[in-house]
């Protein structure tokens, strides 16, 4: 999936402009980038167009340790960020963001393709959110 495309495709879904399109997209990166073993953030990385890349990867050091965040925490966080109204339209943000790069990764479900490794990094609330972005449910 080539940049603008999946800039356009969050912007869509999220009914906002291109702009704030990659803002939302560069805070949930940052975000879930930080919840990702080094290795695993940079294969996500690699399987991006350059500048999204850059996106998931700017503000990275070397020596990265994977950190573990709750829900609320993550979504505070995303909420901050972008300076969205409330928790729920961080919420909403973070599944769109999911979902596309889901797609982009062309794993549609957690169960298949790179998405899997992705799913299995995260905390258990964040876990239901990317599966809500796959429209499945936490077994």
């Amino acid at each position: 999936m080539k940049d603008k495309l999946f800039v356009g495709e969050v912007a869509e879904r999220f009914g906002c402009d291109e702009r704030r399109a990659e803002i939302l997209i560069f805070a949930v990166f940052q975000e879930l980038r930080d919840r990702l073993t080094p290795v695993e953030a940079a294969d996500v990385a690699t399987r991006l167009p350059s500048s999204l890349r850059m996106l998931l990867m700017s503000l990275y050091y070397p020596g990265h340790e994977a950190s573990s965040i709750d829900n609320c925490r993550f979504l505070e966080k995303v909420q901050r960020m972008v300076g969205l109204e409330d928790l729920h339209d961080a919420e909403a943000a973070v599944i769109c963001v999911f979902r596309v790069l889901q797609e982009a990764l062309e794993s549609p479900t957690e169960v298949h393709g790179k998405a899997r490794y992705v799913f299995s990094q995260l905390p258990n609330r964040l876990k239901e959110l990317w599966l809500a972005a796959a429209g499945e449910e936490l077994a």
